[in-house]
């Protein structure tokens, strides 16, 4: 991926990407700093972001790496809290991408990984757009001269799908999605200046599918899907994507 120097409609915004040290985060990242934006490329995998970072920097583009659990209460706070005292106003998108998978059977299932899943997948998403979201809301309305905050959140297909072994997964996803729906259902209700969206995409070749044995032409590169994230963000403030599925364009029997 290469920047543009004629595509720089990101150009003053700042936009906090989790899950950035690898897979999908660091292609969404990329992309958006190819489009002018700075990223703030958080994740638990310190060294991992700051590869993200050093990668956006060597095709031009502006970033700095951050520590986030996104687990964890007091790590979610302070790398928002950080962001928006670092960028003021100017940050203004929040891309929530961090994600696990950890398999369990109905006969085997263990908690600790039911948990961990939950949490990363669906709490710390909740929460990160929360902290968010309160600060954006206080900011002056599109009508009266302010921008409108951008929200995406990484659903996935899992959310309306079934699969063994992935109750964790499957649930947890299903969850965000439906968090999404209110926290929109919210924001226009109280007319805040801030727009979330919902994207639900099939297998990507990441290293979080390894496990599965996915053969790789089954599986959209991360990339794709970080230019649906591009999308989302170019769409008329006056519509958002309600968990939007995106599928690779394959052979009519491509399993969904």
């Amino acid at each position: 991926m290469s920047v543009s120097t004629h595509d720089t409609w990101l150009d003053g915004r700042v936009a906090l990407v989790t899950g950035a040290a690898s897979g999908l985060g660091r292609a969404t990242a990329r992309a958006i700093g190819a489009c002018g934006g700075h990223v703030v490329a958080a994740d638990i995998d310190d060294p991992g972001a700051v590869r993200t970072t050093e990668e956006i920097r060597a095709e031009g583009g502006s970033a700095e790496a951050a520590h986030c659990d996104v687990t964890d209460d007091a790590s979610r706070r302070a790398v928002m809290e950080q962001a928006f005292a670092d960028h003021g106003d100017a940050f203004d998108i929040l891309v929530n991408v961090a994600g696990i998978d950890l398999p369990g059977y109905a006969n085997d299932i263990g908690l600790s990984d039911y948990e961990r899943v939950m949490a990363v997948n669906c709490t710390g998403p909740t929460f990160m757009m929360s902290e968010f979201i309160k600060r954006v809301s206080r900011r002056p309305p599109v009508a009266d001269g302010g921008r409108t905050a951008e929200i995406v959140n990484v659903i996935s297909l899992s959310a309306i799908t079934v699969g063994s072994g992935a109750a964790a997964y499957n649930g947890s996803k299903a969850a965000l999605a439906k968090v999404t729906e209110c926290f929109q259902r919210e924001i226009l209700e109280f007319g805040w200046p801030c727009r979330i969206q919902g994207l639900m995409p099939a297998a990507m070749d990441t290293p979080m599918m390894e496990r599965w044995g996915i053969p790789k032409d089954r599986m959209m590169p991360a990339s794709d899907i970080a230019a649906e994230i591009l999308h989302c963000l170019r769409r008329p403030v006056t519509c958002y994507g309600q968990n939007l599925v995106v599928v690779p364009r394959m052979e009519p029997d491509f399993p969904r």
